[in-house]
């Protein structure tokens, strides 16, 4: 984290200075006009509205119908690859201290000798080596909101939600839908209910609108969208419980299948004491609905001390429960774009539950949801700033639909293989399913589990992988997988993935070539002259005047030679820019990929010794790899979405 570029300033570096003049959102009453309305403050609205708070020119609010925020949250598993996308926002590690880590997983079948007593057949180890710098870890919900609510709050807006509203009405006005300059064409209708119970209609115009706000969204019914999909027609109970038990992995991530009771998920909790449990009922009839049962916190029980049979379980307190129905569904887009019509660009977007739903037993709910509203925030961000073209827009539902029906499609697998019952080995006629197959799924999914497997097409901001080979470990499409290195300047070791914070910048990280980076001839001092000197380069062409060097496109180098072997004086000028109202240096551009211990990211990520140029989107996924000589097909990729500015200062 840098700071201090401005002037020096004590306390917290961590809150930005207040925007001045501006109202702090929060507080009564809503403005006429904003540029982003957000619909929701579940895990997608908070991760919308923490990283459209990195801009402070953009207006943007976030209303929720509930009185204030979330204090025991429903979700708990967080993947690896949402750890790495809490580093882009500053709190990964209050998570990581906090979190239960999820080191391994068991497996448990019926007895064969005895099959109404259960017996522990598989033990694995949960995340594979190397997949993240970051673990598999459970956390309350209401805790991640937490976290996104501090970096709302430390914002230059002040950012916070408007509670007690409920979305009555949603207007979008015209065709025309969005675009630099254009005015403010969705227009939303509020219902404010205040503490004493009364109730009045606000009015906000928006430029954009997005809904956040759950399964049962009222933005996606103004838009006319549904989810469509099916019920699997069963009905598992879910609870967080204080108990004493003889079951030797209650602090294991553990699946349980009985012969005749159902299944159970084990899922620890943070602290040490809480855990939960995903407790397989009874099948439900056709077009019958859970609510129907009127099951009790003590059928839960119940159900759960009969499948761990021999072990006891005995249940002190209960700190939340709830009944839920596997079923699978989707939307058939996730914005209001009208599909082959060459000049509507969408300004409403559902995100989350409101677009996708599944089971929670894979832990994918709230790290998928974040993760699509990480994708729109950035693109959001770009256009409403004027630094992109609005067609980015229609990326957003492209892709995220993709993801989401990969993830529709792995559930279904998943339930109906935690549902089935274990096949007796001593039956080859049985049915069910093979406890030895389920713990194979579950280890051939862990990547996808993980949040490491998306990868996005090619599309107006993803290339073709066609200079694949030159960075093999860094797949196109893909988020870009960090690798230790060290800073040049202060010799700190640091994961080079970790200057990608959620600031809306787009990063070019430069693997340099042999050559020593002081010579004229080197790839990445050409490559640096022209993006420094050349009218053509998207640094001069995007960067709008007046703004650091930096503020669109942050460009890193990672030099072959060691840290020892080389110095801030062998740099191109371009790597140490000057920067803010003092020109002073930042020195933190160049990195080494020598480690003592003899690693680097080179070997590590397969990237070629002649060296590449890595494009990486402010998502954090890869977007293009050229050779470090393509500087027309470099400024090419950037001129298909973006817009000129104009000159930036000198470096």
């Amino acid at each position: 984290m840098q700071f201090h570029l401005n002037g020096f300033r004590t306390g917290d570096p961590s809150i930005a200075e207040a925007v001045a003049g501006e109202m702090p959102a929060g507080s009564d009453p809503l403005p006429d006009q904003v540029d982003v309305l957000i619909v929701g403050c579940g895990p997608a609205g908070l991760t919308l509205a923490a990283q459209l708070a990195a801009f402070p020119d953009i207006r943007t609010r976030i209303v929720e119908e509930k009185a204030g925020p979330l204090t025991l949250g429903q979700a708990d598993g967080i993947a690896c690859r949402t750890i790495e996308m809490f580093e882009a926002f500053g709190f990964s590690e209050k998570v990581l201290k906090e979190a239960y880590w999820v080191n391994e997983t068991t497996f448990w079948k019926p007895d064969d000798q005895q099959r109404n007593r259960i017996a522990r057949h598989g033990r694995i180890q949960d995340t594979e080596d190397g997949l993240s710098e970051f673990p598999h870890v459970i956390l309350n919900q209401a805790r991640v909101h937490d976290f996104y609510l501090d970096v709302m709050a430390k914002s230059a807006r002040r950012l916070r939600p408007d509670y007690s509203r409920r979305l009555t009405a949603l207007h979008v006005a015209g065709e025309d839908r969005a675009g630099p300059g254009s005015d403010h064409p969705v227009t939303v209708t509020l219902t404010h209910r205040s503490p004493d119970g009364a109730e009045r209609s606000e009015t906000v115009k928006a430029r954009f609108v997005v809904g956040c706000d759950g399964a049962r969204s009222s933005v996606r019914r103004a838009l006319g969208l549904a989810l469509h999909g099916d019920s699997a027609n069963q009905a598992w109970g879910v609870m967080d419980v204080l108990a004493v038990t003889d079951f030797p992995d209650i602090r294991l991530k553990a699946t349980i299948h009985s012969a005749e009771s159902g299944s159970i998920l084990i899922i620890p909790r943070e602290g040490g004491y809480l855990v939960r449990f995903y407790i397989e009922l009874d099948k439900l009839g056709k077009d019958e609905r859970v609510s129907s049962r009127n099951t009790t916190v003590e059928a839960l029980i119940a159900a759960a001390q009969r499948i761990l049979h021999p072990y006891t379980l005995e249940v002190k307190e209960v700190a939340w429960w709830s009944v839920y129905e596997i079923g699978q569904r989707l939307c058939d887009r996730f914005d209001n774009g009208a599909e082959g019509t060459a000049r509507a660009i969408p300004n409403v977007f559902i995100a989350g539950d409101a677009c996708h739903t599944h089971s929670p037993k894979a832990g994918q709910g709230m790290n998928v949801s974040m993760q699509d509203s990480f994708n729109l925030g950035w693109k959001l961000a770009s256009v409403i700033r004027g630094q992109a073209k609005p067609e980015m827009l229609r990326t957003y539902s492209d892709e995220r639909r993709a993801v989401a029906q990969e993830l529709i499609e792995f559930d279904r697998a998943f339930a109906a293989m935690f549902s089935a019952p274990p096949k007796d080995p001593s039956n080859p006629e049985s049915e069910g399913v093979d406890p030895a197959e389920f713990q194979r799924y579950f280890v051939k999914q862990g990547r996808f589990t993980a949040g490491t497997a998306t990868r996005y097409q090619p599309s107006l901001i993803s290339a073709p992988p066609a200079h694949q080979h030159l960075a093999e470990g860094l797949p196109v499409g893909m988020r870009f997988h960090s690798a230790p290195v060290i800073r040049l300047a202060d010799a700190k070791p640091v994961h080079l993935g970790h200057v990608l914070r959620a600031d809306g910048r787009w990063r070019m990280f430069i693997f340099s070539d042999r050559a020593d980076p002081s010579s004229p001839s080197s790839a990445l001092r050409l490559l640096c002259q022209f993006l420094a000197e050349s009218p053509s380069s998207p640094v001069r062409r995007f960067t709008p005047a007046g703004e650091d060097i930096d503020a669109v496109i942050d460009v890193r180098a990672i030099l072959q030679q060691g840290h020892r072997e080389a110095g801030p004086a062998d740099l191109p000028a371009f790597l140490l820019p000057r920067k803010g109202r003092y020109n002073l240096i930042d020195y933190e551009k160049a990195f080494c990929a020598p480690l003592p211990s003899g690693d680097d990211i080179f070997t590590a990520r397969a990237i070629s010794p002649e060296g590449c140029a890595v494009l990486v989107r402010p998502d954090q996924y890869v977007a293009q790899i050229l050779p470090l000589n393509a500087h027309a097909e470099i400024a090419a990729f950037f001129g298909r979405f973006m817009l000129d500015q104009g000159q930036p200062g000198s470096v």
